[in-house]
């Protein structure tokens, strides 16, 4: 009996080392359309933070990674169907998607704002936007805060950030709920922007907006887990890190820096 329970574990365990996944050869799901974090460049190649970040972290543990782009309402799915590996794509680490996946540590982190026309006078609260077309990511942190937080608004949802700004510059939207980095560099610093800022508060409650931006893979893969956490810390202490924070960004973008990109407008 002991001797045919050994071998149940031995078989038991060598399945567990068998379905982590090969941390050598690992597929990693970006987005490109989410600048500056992600986007395709002029000469159609993916650029952007995550982009370099991905780069980085593949080459410090010595990895051959395949970039594959998804849109953001499919790397979960994607991920538990085990059609990428992991994904670094400014997914924030909720306690809601840590039901379903597992997360590095984080490696930036930045709040959430509520971006309108600059004169529009809007007021940033439950009633205040009652009967607004208020714009998010689908499933994205943003699309669940707006969602809880505005009630009486029409939540718009759109698979690319990038759509979510055209729609609210051609007029269909009263305003939209994004990343604070995401507004600033890629809409409000562009010729698309002019005209429209930041309204109201800085959101980061962790409930909604988690505890930074972490890498994310399927629980059984604990292991790479771990070695993406160590590449991080390992490019954070090298200077690989922040070479390329500094190619993007003139603040301290792993915490939460971003707050200050632009003042709040009072009503």
């Amino acid at each position: 009996m002991n001797k045919l329970l050994g071998l149940l574990l031995t078989f038991l365990m060598s399945f567990v080392v068998n379905a982590q996944v090969d941390s050598k050869k690992l597929r990693i799901g970006v987005e490109g359309a989410y600048p500056p974090f992600s986007q395709m460049g002029a000469d159609g190649k993916l650029v952007g933070f995550d982009i370099d970040i991905a780069n980085a972290i593949c080459k410090e543990m010595k990895a051959d990674c395949t970039l594959v782009t998804q849109d953001f309402d499919g790397m979960i799915p994607g991920l538990l169907a085990k059609k990428i590996d992991a994904v670094i794509a400014s997914m924030s680490i909720t306690e809601e998607r840590k039901r379903s996946v597992d997360f590095s540590e984080k490696y930036y982190q930045t709040p959430g704002r509520f971006v309108a026309k600059a004169d529009s006078k809007l007021e940033v609260t439950t009633e205040g936007l009652k009967g607004k077309r208020i714009g998010v990511q689908r499933t994205s942190i943003h699309d669940r805060f707006a969602s809880a937080s505005f009630p009486k608004s029409e939540i718009v949802r759109y698979g690319k950030q990038d759509d979510v700004f055209l729609d609210m510059t051609a007029g269909r939207l009263d305003g939209a709920v994004v990343d604070s980095i995401a507004a600033a560099q890629g809409f409000l610093k562009t010729a698309g922007g002019r005209g429209y800022g930041f309204i109201g508060p800085v959101f980061n409650d962790p409930k909604f907006f988690g505890v930074g931006a972490g890498i994310a893979v399927r629980k059984s893969d604990t292991e790479l887990r771990d070695q993406l956490s160590a590449a991080i810390k390992a490019i954070r202490s090298n200077g690989a890190y922040k070479k390329i924070q500094d190619k993007y960004f003139d603040f301290d973008v792993y915490t939460d820096g971003a707050a200050a990109i632009a003042p709040s407008k009072k009503k």
